[in-house]
């Protein structure tokens, strides 16, 4: 994970919302625990739409429900932070940071699965959802076979982040906002 990815996703988005325009990054707000749990409940929800999507012949749809269950987790523990996030990439690079600083205890692989990447050979639950999302394909054999190892993955997800969004830690202190060098972007004094 490189620093340098952090930062530009703050002082980007910090830049655009400072000139009114919707950003594509990451924005320091207030932690907002009701929000956090929002995303837990439909984290939660969507795993329940997982099943009916099966059950009813509608399994093109998980990949992307997959998908989505565990960008909510992502966002859930933004919104704990107090971090709010417009960008897939930013959202993975900003939990690969707080994960590294020991921040919070979350599988790398939860959040390599949200991750966008740039190299033709890596498939990656982006391609998945995509492929399904717009393929023309009902039946795709590989979705029916990854069923029960993306069901339980999605499970493990919502554990994990309900772990760190009803935590009483506090996550963001000055120390990160000094190391990521964003005090000056957002008017917070050191």
């Amino acid at each position: 994970m490189n620093i340098k990815d952090v930062k530009d996703c703050f002082i980007n988005a910090g830049k655009d919302d400072t000139k009114g325009k919707k950003h594509k990054g990451l924005l320091i707000t207030k932690p907002n625990q009701p929000l956090a749990e929002e995303y837990v409940f439909k984290a939660k929800k969507n795993i329940i739409f997982c099943e009916l999507c099966k059950n009813q012949g509608f399994e093109y749809k998980l990949p992307e429900e997959w998908f989505y269950t565990l960008y909510y987790c992502a966002l859930a523990i933004l919104s704990k932070f107090g971090i709010e996030s417009r960008s897939q990439r930013c959202t993975a690079v900003f939990l690969h940071y707080v994960r590294e600083k020991r921040l919070i205890e979350y599988d790398s692989e939860l959040i390599d699965r949200i991750t966008v990447h740039k190299e033709k050979e890596v498939v990656s639950d982006v391609d998945k959802r995509e492929f399904a999302r717009y393929g023309a394909m009902i039946k795709i054999p590989e979705i029916e076979q990854d069923y029960e190892k993306m069901m339980d993955v999605c499970k493990k997800a919502i554990s994990q982040c309900e772990g760190i969004v009803f935590s009483d830690k506090k996550f963001i202190d000055s120390e990160i906002l000094s190391e990521l060098g964003i005090f000056d972007s957002f008017g917070i004094n050191s």
